[in-house]
């Protein structure tokens, strides 16, 4: 038989814990701060352990507190999940999304409406990271990841993307054909990715493989996040090699064109969903609605590729 301290308090704890605050977990859970302040020290009793250090109204956590704050933020999300597993979709049920900032914003965003028309009593939620989330964790249903997929995680790919060099259409010339050469006076757009298992695409590997004056020393502009450097090349600070994925809407808008030369092999965009023996209905649905619209992007994507360089 389990022997555990009364829920009440351990609720009160983690949600003080969580938001570092006594004022925010009061009104999380719908009581009084004073509620929040008795229930912890209730709890703190039972342990004979202080979890918090108080100054005024800033609370802090003891180094007890951070031992146990991890775990049971992670035993109420797990008990969540499983009342999530049977509890029939409804209005207002929602899925929570983890995926790269850019991602999130340049290929999931334009295309989210279609999913809320498709299904509008599905709440979508986006967690926008750089950071690897486990779903089944934090609220955390579904992750989109990007990287490599070994041949066992090939089933859950959404597509692969492939990396090439695009510029406003506003600095642009008029010519039907671009080369990297029609941009004489500006610098290379690129940028770092905060992962570091994964190689950033080079622009040395696709001059490499591009016609453009051998003589020219070209210059390079760094950005820290990938979305910055996207928000530079639409703003016509200089070519970009990037996902074609990251930029298919706007090339499709014409307020990007892409530059001839190479497209090199990327990475794939793969699903990753919470370890369960059923799967929500309102998972499901989110999962079949994005391989359907990747279905559809690889379709597209070509035929704009093929239109540009034509």
């Amino acid at each position: 038989m389990r022997k555990l301290p009364p829920l009440n308090a351990i609720r009160a704890f983690e949600a003080a814990a969580r938001h570092q605050s006594f004022t925010a977990a009061a009104s999380e859970l719908c009581v009084t701060v004073t509620a929040i302040s008795h229930q912890v020290r209730q709890l703190e009793a039972i342990l004979d352990r202080k979890l918090f250090e108080r100054s005024g109204r800033a609370v802090v956590l003891t180094a007890e507190g951070r031992a146990i704050f991890p775990l049971l933020r992670d035993g109420f999300d797990h008990l969540a999940g499983a009342f999530a597993i049977i509890r029939p979709p409804g209005d207002g049920d929602a899925v929570t999304v983890s995926t790269t900032r850019a991602f999130a914003e340049r290929w999931l965003m334009p295309r989210l409406e279609r999913f809320n028309a498709a299904f509008p009593d599905i709440v979508v939620h986006i967690d926008a990271t750089e950071d690897v989330t486990t779903p089944g964790l934090h609220g955390i249903d579904l992750a989109v990841r990007y990287g490599r997929a070994e041949r066992t995680e090939r089933t859950g790919v959404l597509f692969d993307d492939r990396y090439i060099a695009v510029a406003a259409s506003a600095v642009c010339p008029p010519a039907a054909r671009l080369s990297i050469d029609d941009f004489p006076t500006r610098p290379l757009l690129a940028y770092r990715w905060k992962n570091s298992t994964l190689d950033s695409p080079a622009w040395s590997t696709w001059l490499a493989g591009a016609v453009h004056d051998t003589h020219r020393d070209f210059r390079i502009s760094w950005f820290s996040e990938e979305t910055l450097a996207l928000h530079a090349a639409e703003r016509g600070l200089g070519p970009l090699l990037c996902s074609d994925a990251l930029v298919d809407d706007h090339l499709r808008q014409g307020t990007l064109r892409q530059i001839e030369g190479p497209s090199l092999a990327g990475y794939a965009y793969r699903l990753v969903e919470a370890p369960s023996p059923i799967r929500r209905k309102t998972v499901a649905a989110l999962v079949g609605w994005l391989h359907d619209e990747a279905a559809a992007f690889r379709t597209q994507s070509s035929r704009v590729t093929a239109s540009q360089a034509a």
